[in-house]
């Protein structure tokens, strides 16, 4: 990342500390939220509230990460999430959808999602009625649909901040990920090539 090592805190070793029993290594993004651990926290916080009191799905959230991140550009998040998809679906769905392929294999709730978050990545002021309708028929209701909306917001924010500061995703998680998701996420900043301690 093009920042230093954050200071230390207790509220940046609790964060590194974390991450060090979930992955074995510091995730470059947690370095760089660290500069901020309040924020990074509230973040946290904040997206556990929406996606926990949310009838929206483990793989509606894994489809709508991997639709944002791969129409930004975002290596990092496509890299993870499309892993996780990968792992809620196949190696191939998850390729395809980062790709911006059609992906068979995705039920058409699961597509109209996709194209909605591509959608407010691109221009959200293009989104039209006829939109939210599609939503609607696909059988998501006026809540679902304000969910995954302010879910892709807050993901592209996230993003945002980590593609601009420089967070290159980690060895490990490149490593980690199927070699069809690998082989589609062919933008964005590259991974590391020494691990991450």
């Amino acid at each position: 990342m093009f920042l230093g090592e954050p200071p230390a805190s207790e509220a940046r070793d609790a964060a590194f500390n974390e991450d060090l029993d979930a992955d074995g290594y510091v995730n470059n993004h947690t370095r760089l939220w660290c500069w901020r651990p309040d924020l990074r926290l509230a973040f946290m916080e904040l997206r556990a509230s929406l996606m926990g009191s949310s009838a929206l799905t483990d793989r509606d959230w894994a489809v709508l990460v991997t639709a944002t991140a791969s129409e930004c550009n975002d290596s990092y998040c496509s890299l993870a999430w499309g892993a996780r998809l990968a792992g809620l679906t196949d190696d191939e769905t998850a390729a395809q959808l980062i790709a911006g392929d059609p992906a068979p294999e995705l039920s058409d709730r699961e597509s109209v999602l996709a194209s909605w978050a591509r959608q407010v990545v691109r221009d959200p002021n293009a989104t039209t009625e006829g939109e939210i309708e599609r939503l609607r028929e696909a059988g998501l209701s006026d809540r679902e649909t304000f969910e995954a909306t302010a879910f892709v917001a807050f993901r592209l924010a996230f993003s945002t901040i980590n593609d601009v500061l420089g967070a290159a995703p980690d060895k490990q998680l490149a490593d980690a990920a199927p070699r069809p998701v690998r082989a589609a996420v062919s933008y964005g900043r590259p991974p590391l090539r020494a691990p991450s301690l």
